[in-house]
């Protein structure tokens, strides 16, 4: 019988490579985005390339080819003190990652699972949000992903 989760307790988490081409495999490599609201959808649908022959007289024939992340992926996350501070250090250390050819890596952990699921990505700087009259004060942030792992261990101690 399965257990169901619940999505309380998920962190969004981010490593630099310590060895280019390497992905961080160690808890302590990672470091949690504290004040993730909303994490987009990290499972598109692959593309149907059509294969169809003149053969065929009624259906159409497909294979499946590959999946687009769509760009830029927005997380929404309250826009604190603490938040603008992590987030501007997370963008420091991909710029010097990135400088010395190292990949930043994201880890999203599930309380519940034994696999976490990783991708690689470039950040964006954090502008200013809209705001409205009565509400929390949310920001969206922005990774373009460069590389996709998909479930793999946790990170361990």
């Amino acid at each position: 019988m399965a257990i169901e989760l619940s999505t309380a307790g998920i962190k969004v988490m981010y490593a630099v490579e310590t060895t280019a081409g390497t992905r961080p495999t160690a808890a302590s490599a990672y470091t949690d985005l504290q004040g993730i609201k909303s994490i987009p959808s990290l499972n598109p649908s692959p593309d149907s390339l059509e294969t169809t022959d003149l053969s065929q007289t009624e259906w159409k024939t497909f294979i499946d080819g590959l999946k687009d992340m769509g760009g830029a992926l927005e997380f929404t996350a309250n826009l604190t003190t603490d938040f603008q501070t992590l987030w501007s250090s997370l963008v420091t250390a991909y710029t010097t990652g990135k400088a010395s050819n190292k990949a930043t890596w994201f880890a999203v952990v599930v309380p519940g699972l034994t696999n976490a699921f990783y991708f690689k990505g470039n950040p964006t700087a954090m502008g200013m949000p809209s705001v409205e009259v009565n509400t929390v004060l949310e920001t969206s942030v922005y990774i373009t992903p460069t590389g996709v792992d998909g479930w793999a261990t946790k990170p361990t101690t």
